[in-house]
C-alpha cells in the first residue's frame, strides 16, 4: 500500500526543543511521496516516429555524437536521451551503442511500428516483446536458427520492467526482427514456422536488444502493429 512512499526524519532544532521542552532526542516523521529519477533512452528507425516525441521533451537540447543527432530532455522527474537510429540491423547497433556510450541509460526503450503476423494482435494494438528474437540469423552447424555469436536465442526484459502499470493492457509477445521488409505470404508463413507465437515482425529490436545485452543495459521493444497480419498473408504489400 505504501510502496510509492517513504519516511524521512526531521530532527527539531535546539531552540524549538528547549521552547517546548522535549527531548533531544525527540524525531518527526514526514511521509514523502517517494520520487525515483531515471535516465532513459528512447530510440526509433524512422524521422516520422522521431516527430511525434520531440513535442513530449522539456527543455530540449540536441548533441551531435558518431554523426547521430541525440535529443535530451526531461519528461517528469525523468531524464530522456532520443534517437533516430534509421531503418535495419547495423543503423539499429551502430545508434543504440551511440545512445549508450554517449549518455548512460540505465533503460533504453525502442519505440515505433512493426507489421503483424495475424497472431494475436490486430492493426492498431500497441504489443511489447516479452521476447525479442531474429528470424534471419543462423551462424552454422551446433547453433540454433535465430541465435546470434554470443547470445541467447530469445532477448527478454526485466520482469519488472515488462510489469509496469504503463504496459497493463498491452498485448505482450514475441517480436522477431530481420532485414527484410516483410510482404509477402512465403514471409510470413516462414517466420511463423521457426516461431509459431511471433505477434509482430520489424527491422529493429533484435540488433537493439542483442547491443543492450552486449553492454548490459535493460532494453524494451514497445511497438504498435502498422497492419493487420492477414493483408500481409494475403500477399498485399503495406
Amino acid at each position: 500500500k505504501y510502496s510509492n512512499y517513504t519516511f524521512r526524519t526531521l530532527r527539531p532544532s535546539k531552540r524549538f526543543r528547549d521552547e517546548k521542552k522535549i527531548s533531544p532526542f525527540f524525531v518527526i516523521f514526514v511521509l514523502h511521496k517517494r520520487t525515483t529519477t531515471m535516465k532513459i533512452g528512447i530510440i526509433v528507425a524512422m524521422d516520422k516516429e522521431l516527430r511525434l516525441l520531440l513535442p513530449l521533451l522539456e527543455g530540449h537540447t540536441t548533441e551531435t555524437v558518431n554523426g547521430i543527432s541525440i535529443h535530451l530532455g526531461t519528461i517528469g522527474c525523468h531524464r530522456l536521451a532520443v534517437v533516430k537510429c534509421g531503418i535495419g540491423k547495423v543503423n539499429a547497433a551502430i545508434g543504440a551503442l551511440t545512445l549508450i556510450e554517449a549518455t548512460a541509460p540505465q533503460l533504453v526503450i525502442n519505440t515505433g511500428v512493426a507489421g503483424g503476423t495475424g497472431i494475436g494482435a490486430r492493426c492498431g494494438d500497441v504489443v511489447a516483446g516479452a521476447r525479442v528474437a531474429y528470424h534471419d540469423v543462423w551462424c552454422g552447424p551446433g547453433t540454433n536458427p535465430g541465435e546470434a555469436d554470443g547470445c541467447p536465442l530469445f532477448f527478454t526484459p526485466p520482469a519488472p520492467v515488462l510489469g509496469l502499470p504503463a504496459l497493463d493492457g498491452v498485448r505482450k509477445g514475441l517480436i522477431a526482427s530481420g532485414d527484410i521488409f516483410i510482404s509477402k505470404k512465403s514471409e510470413v508463413d516462414a517466420i511463423l514456422a521457426m516461431y509459431p507465437d511471433a505477434i509482430a515482425v520489424d527491422m529493429e529490436s533484435a540488433p537493439l536488444a542483442q547491443t543492450c545485452f552486449k553492454r548490459g543495459v535493460d532494453f524494451l521493444s514497445v511497438r504498435v502493429v502498422s497492419d493487420p497480419g492477414q493483408l500481409r498473408r494475403q500477399c498485399r504489400t503495406v
